[in-house]
């Protein structure tokens, strides 16, 4: 009883390779490049590509249970319905794949859009599978953290409607080791991962401002900036998809439903961890 993790040398992948080797699971990593596969002892590590079928074959063979996490890259769909057909072929039935939160309603934003053809496309194919959706991961803001401290300014756009934000550790390796462990493949179902508040622009900004104990504004409001200042690090196409994004924020938000945080609480038996604690903990680290 083997799980592959995809997206293995990410964030996310290594946090979910990380928890199941804590609890006992055979884990089977994907990665594009060995040298980076800095894995617990008793990791399997497979080179692979979405886009090199027979690698993926290769990846997959033996596999009861994957975790799919697609990177956003332009051709994310396509990426993940061949990694959904060399699964099915190789017979795997049990599957927890990374969505994210609204993708039915951020229609317009290209990899939520790319999610929502992914999880129409797993509930075609009939799989027997846990659809995870994210909100917002704390962990982003890592990326400005240095404009925060630097320059007084919490620059991402946020807006007033709010995201529950949730720490990238909450991600729930238990729902794969639920679907491995039960003794038929269960049904599928969605899981809003969410964090414990939702939070504006001015609420982060105020978290900061307490943390370092000096003012820090909120100054995200400005999408058309944002996606300049992202095209200096980034393909212009994702800057673009990430302003696109942003916009969405102001005009929407990312909200829980009702009872997504009493669920994850309960799944994971703690608390979720809070944006003021991500805050304190990266001053401390600093």
């Amino acid at each position: 009883m083997t799980i592959l993790v995809t997206g293995a040398t990410g964030n996310v992948g290594r946090q979910v390779v990380e928890h199941l080797v804590k609890r006992g699971a055979d884990v089977r990593a994907l990665v594009r490049d060995p040298s980076k596969a800095d894995f617990p002892a008793g990791v399997s590590v497979v080179q692979g590509d979405f886009l090199d079928v027979d690698s993926l074959r290769n990846a997959m063979s033996g596999v009861s249970t994957l975790f799919l996490l697609s990177a956003v890259v332009p051709d994310e769909f396509t990426q993940a319905l061949i990694a959904l057909n060399v699964a099915r072929s190789a017979g795997i039935e049990r599957i927890v794949y990374l969505s994210v939160i609204h993708a039915d309603l951020y229609v317009n934003v290209p990899h939520f859009a790319g999610k929502f053809g992914v999880e129409r496309m797993i509930e075609q194919m009939g799989f027997k599978a846990t659809i995870l959706r994210p909100a917002y991961f704390i962990q982003n803001d890592l990326t400005v953290k240095d404009v925060i401290t630097g320059y007084g300014a919490y620059p991402m756009p946020i807006g007033l409607k709010g995201l529950a934000m949730i720490d990238v550790r909450d991600i729930a390796a238990l729902e794969l080791l639920r679907r491995e462990q039960a003794a038929a493949p269960l049904a599928l179902d969605r899981i809003n991962l969410v964090g414990p508040q939702t939070l504006t622009g001015t609420d982060i900004a105020a978290i900061w401002s307490d943390v370092l104990a000096r003012p820090i504004h909120y100054g995200g409001d400005n999408t058309e900036g944002f996606e300049q200042n992202l095209k200096q690090f980034m393909p212009a196409w994702m800057a673009y998809d990430m302003r696109l994004m942003g916009e969405r924020f102001l005009t929407d938000g990312m909200l829980p439903e009702a009872g997504d945080v009493d669920r994850l609480t309960k799944l994971l038996g703690r608390p979720l961890r809070s944006y003021r604690a991500f805050a304190a903990e990266t001053v401390a680290s600093a």
